[in-house]
């Protein structure tokens, strides 16, 4: 992963389980990374770690349901780390119910967070990857885009839109030399789970029935999924584009 040396990287959501792992592992790669967040606080916290072991990190508050925040922020990590090389759009919400069960209010902010989130961010960053004739962006879908999740119907709607936008835009964007790929988290231990099953009827119920299902037998770690966002975010990856992978323990087996 050397080709990863100074290269730029902005990871949002990046103060969360998934998002910090694979801040750190971009930061251990060589990266310079804009650890986006709507929590300062533990966003800084991320980036002083990876200073502390060495690395190059840098804390930004960003709200990516508004799109002046996020120019905003594109413009400060760019000001102080550099030209933006990887984008990894992690930033995520979910809410467990029926869907009959849900407000609009709901889909509204899920939609936000998870779908339209995601069009600021690209739509911040891509110009200037195109300009340049390089980038990588990796995008944070789910495995309810592939198979669909019960009490996730809104969520799984955005996390599929997300994989139809990363298609297309790997077809536009070929030209510039962007690749743009997607990474599928199956049930991951992290704050988001945590919630999740916070809104079931019993959640340890809910956990064990997560880990059942998975083949390998355990639910995924935050650094199961870094490893995956970073080669699609390194130069080992420079010929792989418009693909959706699955980090799952094997839950879902798409060929």
């Amino acid at each position: 992963m050397s080709k990863l040396q100074a290269k730029t990287v902005i990871v949002t959501g990046g103060a969360g389980g998934i998002g910090g792992a694979t801040c750190r592992r971009f930061a251990a790669e060589g990266a310079k990374v804009a650890v986006f967040d709507m929590n300062l606080e533990a966003a800084e916290k991320v980036a002083a770690e990876i200073r502390a072991a060495g690395g190059q990190a840098a804390a930004f508050k960003c709200d990516i349901t508004d799109r002046a925040a996020v120019d905003a922020a594109v413009a400060a990590t760019e000001a102080q780390l550099g030209p933006v090389d990887v984008l990894v759009n992690n930033a995520g919400w979910d809410v467990f119910k029926p869907f009959v069960k849900t407000v609009p209010a709901e889909w509204e902010r899920l939609i936000a967070i998870n779908l339209t989130g995601a069009l600021h961010m690209l739509h911040a960053v891509l110009p200037g990857m195109s300009e340049r004739k390089s980038g990588r962006i990796v995008n944070i879908a789910s495995d309810a885009a592939r198979g669909g999740s019960s009490g996730e119907a809104v969520y799984s709607a955005c996390k599929g839109g997300l994989v139809a936008l990363s298609k297309t835009l790997a077809r536009e964007h070929a030209r510039h030399n962007i690749t743009v790929n997607v990474v599928c988290p199956g049930p991951t231990d992290t704050a988001l789970l945590a919630g999740v099953a916070e809104g079931a009827r019993d959640p340890a119920k809910l956990i064990e029935a997560f880990r059942s299902a998975i083949p390998l037998g355990r639910l995924g770690q935050p650094d199961d999924l870094a490893s995956a966002i970073v080669f699609f975010g390194s130069d080992d990856a420079s010929f792989i584009t418009g693909q959706v992978i699955s980090v799952s323990g094997g839950l879902t087996m798409h060929g």
